[in-house]
């Protein structure tokens, strides 16, 4: 299962965890300049278990070496589909944590969950002389979170069958508890690091990303997390919506939904392109929000509804919600 984007708009520009794709695609480049000396760049950079349990081979590592692995193996990565598929899933789901905890904590989470992954990975293959490397216990610890904090939101995915590409929208807590269970029966069939997946890593990640949130949260946020998180509160919401209609009763052929603008777009106005289910298909809708527009405001795009009993067709009445940035 390959995710394609999630249904959750974040309310803040998510930089820190833009900054964190950007230094594992210069750390990326920075191991495409090795050439020959790849293989000792990952041995020196990546986790080795065997440098830790090896007296003889722990002795050609300083203190600080050793101890720097721990944050240098979430960094490199082993491959060009290893660090497009990492940063992929990091894009769709850190935003949404990021949006939850503040740059500054979220950093402070990613790493946390990226160490813990390390000393899961190492607990479990102790005498182990392959190298570890990847974001994916940190990641792994992401999506713990956002398995906690938006289970009901919906996870466009891809399932490739026989070559052949379906996408299917599932519930959150459906496709990370999926995720979750491969990772747990992987390691019954492949134990350790054979073919070159640190199961117990990702295990241990996703775990510990569910108790770090709940810690997280049990702190109160300091100011610095407040005026960061207002700094990069997002002025607009996204210019496409997708916008899930219901029905009124049996009679009324006209169709509600919600649109979402942020007060600066309430104040200003806006234009959105909004995504209705349609049948057995979707169409696009042009929407203008007037400038002043209020929370509750209903606007109305007449003729979009249904079709009634004597065939005329109702309108589509979408309620504005404005969503604070913060």
């Amino acid at each position: 299962m390959i995710p394609i984007r999630d249904t959750i708009e974040s309310r803040n520009y998510p930089v820190m965890n833009h900054l964190l794709i950007a230094v594992n695609v210069l750390v990326y480049f920075v191991q495409l300049a090795q050439g020959d000396r790849l293989d000792l760049f990952i041995f020196i950079y990546g986790l080795v278990p065997a440098r830790y349990s090896d007296p003889f081979l722990s002795a050609h590592f300083t203190t600080g070496q050793q101890l720097f692995s721990f944050l240098s193996f979430m960094f490199v990565h082993g491959g060009f589909w290893h660090i497009l598929l990492n940063m992929w899933s990091l894009y769709i789901f850190g935003d949404n944590v990021e949006d939850h905890l503040g740059p500054l904590r979220y950093l402070l989470f990613y790493l946390l969950c990226g160490l813990t992954s390390g000393l899961f990975h190492l607990f479990f293959n102790w005498h182990s002389p392959l190298p570890t490397v990847g974001a994916s216990g940190a990641i792994a610890g992401v999506m713990g979170a956002y398995f906690i904090l938006h289970p009901g939101a919906k996870i466009l995915t891809l399932i490739p069958i026989f070559f052949i590409p379906f996408f299917v929208e599932l519930p959150a807590f459906i496709f990370l508890g999926l995720w979750f269970l491969f990772q747990v029966m992987s390691t019954a069939v492949s134990p350790g690091t054979e073919g070159g997946v640190a199961w117990w890593a990702h295990i241990g990640g996703f775990v510990f990303g569910i108790i770090c949130l709940k810690l997280f949260d049990a702190i109160p946020e300091s100011g610095m997390t407040r005026l960061m998180k207002r700094g990069t509160a997002r002025r607009k919401t996204r210019h496409l919506q997708a916008v899930h209609t219901t029905t009124g009763s049996a009679a009324d052929p006209n169709l509600y939904g919600k649109l979402v603008v942020t007060p600066t777009e309430a104040r200003t106005g806006a234009h959105k392109l909004i995504n209705v289910p349609w049948a057995f298909q979707k169409r696009l809708f042009r929407v203008t929000v007037p400038p002043g527009v209020k929370d509750g405001t209903l606007l109305r795009l007449t003729g979009m509804g249904r079709a009634g009993e004597r065939g005329q067709r109702g309108d589509l009445l979408l309620k504005v919600n404005v969503k604070p940035n913060a």
